[in-house]
């Protein structure tokens, strides 16, 4: 049980306790009773209605949140996607380029050997 309903209840059973025991007529003191069970019922509705709107409007924070989260890593996704793509292309490029220097080196090499030769 959380701590605020056992407070709620040592509250409330301590005011009946006390209406009970003074020294009232039977008649005033069921009045008194009636307009006291009244007024906590008023306002556990009361408590019941802000509870219930503001978990409506965690509910709904929370909704708009996640939309959020994904509509944001789709997008990392996507340029994730595309910068991998860019990446390899680049990779290839430079891979391409890396053999034709190769090939170049070497051909300037067997010249310039065979010119010694």
């Amino acid at each position: 049980m959380s701590k605020l309903f056992k407070l709620v209840v040592a509250t409330a059973t301590g005011f009946f306790a006390g209406i009970l025991v003074a020294p009232k007529s039977g008649k005033e003191t069921r009045a008194d009773l009636k307009k006291k069970a009244d007024d906590v019922k008023l306002a556990a509705a009361e408590g019941s209605g802000t509870f219930k709107k503001g978990a409506d409007t965690a509910k709904k924070e929370a909704a708009e949140f996640g939309r959020s989260a994904k509509a944001t890593a789709e997008k990392i996704a996507a340029e994730a996607a595309e910068l991998g793509g860019e990446a390899r292309t680049r990779a290839r490029r430079v891979s391409d380029d890396a053999v034709k220097t190769a090939g170049a080196i070497k051909t300037d090499a067997e010249k310039h050997f065979k010119k010694k030769d």
